[in-house]
């Protein structure tokens, strides 16, 4: 068993929160806890515990469910630190697990059953995606139970809308391709379908002193066509993104790419300015009347959905078409524009799915909806009841219930999840709520983060934080819709003793129950330390003898951060992580003997000496503009959090004693 998942374990045993409290007959299970919850559930008496001879069995002439199989005896090990071995071909016996496929034209494609007897465990789905999705019913289970047993009882499990997805912003960001592997496995062990990455935007210019030249701008993509336009400070091969498009598939994930045009477009106008609007919108818009602007466009888009082996291989390709300003006659041009590239990804075979924006870009100029999917994220941009009537299918990506914007001050920092257990539905588009045949247009829901201020400090682990206080939430509402029967509160409580995902803990955390995670008597230099990193909360003593030291000296290194006894400028002690130096003001002298308490949260970074506090790296805010205007009140934070790194020890002189490491706050 992995170390985090052990802790976990030992939580779960520890609370005795293994199932459920729902009531239920004397002897008879009750409905066990996962999330999303299933459907339904008939409980039996006793249980079902696997030994050393158990299998996972599977039909000789069914090489999918061999393959999940093989995922599932693989993810199995990794959680709970035991073994059962896949065995296709072989007669199932007492004490095995197996899985079918078998194909039900009347069934949804996502379905599933799992029958479980003291004897064994019998999984049933007509498609591979659905097999796929009880193997992470039973993983769940696995991992909430105290000795890995199974209640017997019959599970019968579908979900209410087929799109449950995540929207994340690499273009304001870049989002390194590891953690977009992470994220994959994350939604994946939830039931989360889908994962839509938008790969280029810019920032606001009047964070930039009001100068496009200066404005953050990016595309995420290597591009053969257009060398330039590739971002410098971060992006994806074409290959890589290949793969990472295959990997999300065999997870039962579906990759939505998105190019965002023709606003939000000041990447493509910084490598030719001959295509930006010259009016009033600015130079992040496209001019959509020029020849050039469609020269340019679907050359560029045809090099990621066109050929024998696309970049995107996917299904459906998102072109954006949010938030493009203009007169009258610009939106007709607009609307024309839209329906130009929704026509123009059909021809290539895949199905166009855009922002809803047709209520703003009024006009008389038809926008085809057949076979066009269509956020709706703004009922001002897009009135919910009218697009349905005009035909489109909905994702419902309401902005004022499910937008994260992290530091930003506005929309969410974190989700309400308990508003949006309890009160939202995908049926439910900005308030504007959905029944009867009508909720057959909506494909599902989905949340998103947005990067809107660049360089704000904001992390890759500070957005997964607040992904993951959000995703058991909205992959309960997605799958369940208004069928959820746990409390929220119960649901919150046990959602938490459940992993990331089989192997995944990015969030560097170790239990719910504040322990010592590491202690150390000495630290020498170069010394490998147990673990990695630490996610917040946490607490970190340890005791100092100061030596002369460099600038640049490392007291921790991990491959995400770095904690300096002396940093590079200064000589104080610091920590940087992607791209950005935080200083407190303390350094270490010659021969100075200190007692030095970090403490991290997901808001500051407090450093203590001898018990006083020196400095509080909490989140500060920066004015770009003076006076009482609008724009001065437009302003943007920088967050000064860490995960605290502990990888490997620094080449340093002073001594280090009695470190230790805490996965709590310590007063």
């Amino acid at each position: 068993m992995s170390f985090t998942n052990s802790f976990i374990k030992a939580a779960v045993m520890c609370c005795g929160v293994a199932f459920c409290a729902t009531p239920a007959l004397a002897d008879v299970n009750a409905k066990p806890f996962t999330v999303p919850e299933v459907s339904t559930w008939k409980g039996g008496k006793g249980k079902f515990i696997p030994s050393s001879s158990s299998r996972i069995v599977t039909d000789a002439k069914d090489p999918a469910a061999a393959r999940i199989a093989q995922m599932l005896s693989q993810d199995y090990t990794t959680l709970t630190g035991s073994s059962i071995a896949a065995a296709p071909g072989v007669k199932a016996k007492k004490g095995d697990i197996t899985l079918k496929i078998k194909p039900d034209k009347k069934a949804k494609a996502e379905s599933y059953s799992i029958a479980i007897t003291p004897a064994g465990v019998v999984v049933t789905a007509p498609t591979e995606q659905g097999l796929f999705w009880a193997t992470r019913t039973l993983l769940q289970m696995s991992e909430l139970s105290g000795d890995l047993s199974l209640p017997v009882g019959v599970i019968n499990d579908s979900p209410e809308f087929a799109l449950r997805g995540f929207l994340i912003d690499c273009g304001r960001k870049y989002i390194p391709m590891d953690y977009l592997y992470a994220l994959v496995d994350a939604m994946s062990y939830y039931k989360m379908n889908t994962l839509h990455v938008h790969l280029n935007d810019n920032g606001f210019k009047y964070h930039y002193d009001n100068d496009w030249d200066k404005t953050q701008a990016a595309f995420r993509m290597e591009s053969s066509n257009f060398p330039e336009l590739t971002a410098r400070d971060g992006s994806y091969t074409k290959q890589e993104y290949r793969d990472f498009v295959a990997y999300a598939a065999s997870k039962g994930v579906e990759i939505i790419p998105e190019i965002d045009i023709p606003a939000h477009s000041l990447a493509f106008t910084r490598l030719k300015p001959e295509i930006a609007s010259t009016g009033r919108n600015g130079r992040d818009h496209l001019d959509i009347n020029k020849p050039e602007t469609h020269e340019f466009l679907e050359t560029l888009l045809e090099e990621y959905i066109g050929g024998e082996d696309p970049v995107f291989s996917g299904r459906r390709f998102h072109i954006g078409t949010d938030e493009y300003q203009g007169d009258s006659l610009t939106m007709e041009q607009f609307r024309a524009f839209t329906d130009r590239y929704i026509t123009f990804t059909k021809n290539h075979g895949k199905e166009p799915v855009i922002w809803g924006s047709l209520t703003h870009a009024k006009g008389q100029t038809p926008v085809q909806s057949e076979g066009v999917l269509m956020y709706g994220w703004s009922n001002g941009y897009a009135k919910p009841r009218d697009m349905i009537q005009q035909g489109f299918r909905m994702v419902s990506i309401p902005d004022g219930y499910v937008y994260i914007v992290p530091g930003a001050g506005y929309y969410y920092d974190y989700l309400n999840t308990q508003m949006l257990y309890n009160n939202w539905t995908p049926a439910n588009i900005g308030g504007v709520v959905f029944t009867g045949d009508t909720i057959n247009q909506i494909e599902g829901g989905m949340f998103a983060v947005w990067n809107d201020h660049p360089n704000n400090g904001i992390t890759v682990k500070d957005i997964h934080h607040r992904v993951m206080s959000a995703l058991p939430t909205m992959a309960a509402k997605t799958w369940s819709a208004d069928k959820v029967t746990v409390p929220y509160e119960e649901f919150d409580s046990q959602s938490k003793h459940l992993s990331e995902a089989p192997g995944v803990n990015y969030l560097a955390q170790f239990g719910l129950e504040p322990i010592t995670v590491l202690e150390s008597a000495s630290v020498t230099p170069g010394q490998k330390m147990a673990i990695e990193e630490i996610g917040y909360p946490y607490t970190i003593e340890f005791d100092i003898v100061g030596a002369g030291e460099q600038l640049g000296t490392k007291l921790f290194e991990s491959p995400n951060a770095t904690f300096w006894l002396s940093d590079p400028i200064s000589g104080q002690m610091a920590f940087s992580r992607e791209g950005h130096l935080n200083t407190f003001r303390q350094n270490i002298l010659p021969g100075e003997k200190l007692h030095v308490k970090l403490t991290g949260t997901n808001t500051n970074t407090k450093l203590y000496v001898n018990g006083k506090l020196v400095d509080d790296l909490g989140v500060s805010w920066i004015y770009h503009v003076e006076g009482d205007s609008k724009e001065a009140k437009r302003k943007m934070a920088q967050v000064r959090t860490l995960f605290f790194p502990l990888t490997q020890a620094g080449n340093f002189n002073s001594q280090i004693s009695n470190l230790k490491v805490q996965n709590f706050i310590s007063e």
